[in-house]
């Protein structure tokens, strides 16, 4: 039997997510399944864009940072996905707090292409705006979780 965490599927930025728990924004709907968590989905779209950054030849034999910058961004997905899947809200708090992480480094490495001119400004800025988005709702979705009643699965 699969687990249901009471959760805001959230649809904008941080600020509706934290209405939606008072009651004055989106309703709370279950979440089944990590695939889900709008903060997955974004998540996978900015690991998708990372990859195709990655790939470019602009990047050329810097295997190291692309490789560097691709981990990030799939740790950002994979730690919300395990921390999902875990028995209770103090794990699933846990790895969103790992992604957290995850996301930050992401964004350092981010300066480091531009630096490098890998990325042009305009695409870094593109891709650290998504890690921020991300990032803002990985916090607000740990503050949730942390302050929910939710009993580990038997």
């Amino acid at each position: 039997m699969s687990c249901c965490y009471d959760l805001v599927i959230v649809d904008k930025l941080s600020s509706s997510f934290e209405e939606s728990l008072n009651g004055k924004g989106p309703s709370v709907a279950r979440a089944g399944r990590f695939e889900d968590l709008l903060v997955w989905q974004k998540a996978r779209i900015l690991t998708k864009q990372i990859y195709i950054e990655t790939r470019s030849k602009s990047f050329g034999l810097d295997r190291s940072l692309s490789s560097q910058l691709q981990r990030c961004a799939v740790s950002i997905m994979a730690n919300i996905a395990e921390g999902f899947a875990r028995r209770g809200s103090g794990e699933f708090a846990h790895f969103l707090s790992i992604a957290l992480g995850s996301c930050a480094e992401l964004k350092s490495h981010l300066y480091v292409a531009l630096d490098c001119e890998y990325l042009v400004e305009t695409k870094m800025k593109a891709l650290f705006d998504q890690s921020d988005e991300v990032s803002r709702m990985l916090s607000s979705l740990e503050r949730a979780v942390k302050a929910s009643k939710h009993k580990p699965r038997p």
